[in-house]
């Protein structure tokens, strides 16, 4: 796929996501309705105290680990959510670091971004603004920014050495950067890495575990840590939608799919711009 091609792919996946009428994994309809978004939600590190906490509609399921609990978030902070969504990472922040903060979240999905908006009037969030951008050109001031989280986002973009440089461009010195996101040990077979359904699904755009740290080096960034790994149970992947849709629609045999589930690993990574 072309970047232009994989940004349009994962533009619709997610606006469809943001429309209500896909999934968690923006992969096939129906699959997510509240007690499932809440049963992924705690499975990847929220709290019931944090689904609560945010207005309905926030919480779609998208993520894969929960950036906002190892963040450190101080009082005061200016916090970016790299791939805000329909904020739910962003009003968690918003909570910790108080009214003297600001949580900017940044999103390139016009519908995901209305949605975030509408919940952040909801929930009259007066710290938050969601901004629309692409993480890759962020529409973030020099040296503005005191922490960076994201969830599940850069993975998603076809040039992760920018959206780094640009991380590290908009932090203010000693700044920090917490992402939780999906990486891979070894590379996907070639029909999951050209499928469609696995882009939007978080699964073909994901680089090797390797690589994504070197692009974080390469940004500037020091002190860079993987501070958790956790891999996926198969028989999960092979019952998940989007897998089913890759497996389904692109012809994908259940052996490359379960290969996929092999490599794939959830990390949450810190690093420090110095």
């Amino acid at each position: 796929m072309q970047k232009e091609e994989i940004k349009k792919s994962v533009r619709l996946g997610y606006a469809l996501v943001a429309k209500g009428g896909g999934s968690c994994c923006g992969a096939q309809s129906g699959c997510c309705g509240t007690d499932v978004v809440r049963q992924i939600s705690k499975g990847i590190g929220y709290t019931d105290k944090d689904i609560e906490a945010v207005p309905d509609g926030a919480n779609l399921g998208l993520g894969c680990g929960n950036p906002v609990a190892l963040a450190s978030l101080k009082e005061g902070e200016v916090v970016l959510d790299l791939g805000s969504g329909a904020g739910f990472d962003a009003f968690l922040a918003a909570q910790r670091v108080g009214q003297r903060g600001k949580i900017i979240g940044v999103d390139m999905t016009p519908e995901m971004l209305e949605k975030a908006r509408e919940n952040a009037m909801k929930g009259d969030y007066q710290n938050v603004e969601f901004r629309l951008g692409e993480i890759e050109n962020l529409p973030v001031a020099d040296n503005s920014v005191d922490i960076i989280i994201s969830n599940c986002a850069i993975n998603l973009s076809p040039d992760k050495g920018r959206v780094f440089k640009e991380a590290y461009r908009v932090l203010k010195h000693g700044g920090r950067l917490m992402v939780s996101d999906i990486v891979l040990l070894e590379k996907l077979p070639v029909a999951v890495q050209q499928s469609v359904a696995a882009y939007v699904g978080c699964m073909a755009g994901a680089s090797l575990k390797m690589e994504y740290l070197d692009e974080i080096k390469k940004a500037g960034f020091k002190d860079i840590k993987v501070v958790d790994e956790t891999g996926f149970d198969i028989d999960f992947i092979i019952s998940d939608p989007t897998a089913q849709a890759i497996i389904n629609n692109d012809s994908i045999s259940e052996r490359d799919v379960k290969k996929a589930g092999e490599t794939v690993r959830s990390v949450k990574i810190s690093a420090v711009k110095r």
